[in-house]
């Protein structure tokens, strides 16, 4: 029944006559992200260069995504590393940063989900979400993200090349689990560390 329902959320289906200005916005915006073929991986390198570059969480970054870790706890899109420079008078300990992107809004608890898994191995994790995302979508993330220390960042998905990344919160630095912060970064060592 295309022409009487729409599909606002993943599981949810709704009769047109209930749409409202937000829905039509955001369905404008997967159609654009779908007819340019962007894809999240598109972002990687240009978020690990902004982590690094402009807010200076990280010293260094690898992108990764899809299953490198081979584990059901997931595998962060980009994971960076803080390191104390030569010329700090002051050495700063290591710090791992690992970060999930999000193309489309209806995936954004599922990035929650994955952001306070990587917890686990990562000092501090980022979430980075569409600006398309609905304001209480991104007000119940913003809340979340700051109660588990979470920090979350907003994006224009799409503009690959000029995503204009933009804070919304910071992500508090934590203590990992020893245990899966060796198990994990041994399997990126030589690309992260060298």
């Amino acid at each position: 029944m295309p022409p009487t329902v729409y599909q606002p959320n993943k599981g949810l289906y709704r009769n047109v006559k209930y749409r409202d200005e937000h829905d039509l916005q955001q369905e404008k915006v997967e159609k654009q992200i779908k007819n340019k073929k962007i894809r999240e991986e598109d972002f990687y390198d240009a978020f690990g260069e902004w982590i690094t570059n402009e807010i200076e969480e990280c010293t260094r970054y690898i992108s990764l995504g899809g299953n490198r870790f081979k584990d059901k706890w997931g595998t962060p899109d980009v994971i960076g590393v803080r390191e104390a420079r030569r010329s700090d008078i002051i050495k700063p300990p290591t710090e791992i940063v690992s970060c999930e992107i999000k193309l489309y809004p209806a995936n954004l608890i599922t990035a929650f989900g994955q952001a306070c898994s990587y917890k686990l191995f990562s000092h501090k994790s980022y979430i980075v979400v569409p600006l398309s995302s609905s304001e209480d979508d991104i007000a119940r993330l913003d809340a979340l993200s700051r109660i588990f220390g979470i920090g979350l960042i907003l994006f224009n998905p799409l503009d690959p090349k000029n995503p204009n990344f933009t804070i919304r919160s910071r992500a508090s630095r934590e203590e990992p689990d020893m245990f899966f912060v060796n198990k994990y970064l041994k399997l990126v060592e030589d690309e992260l560390f060298t």
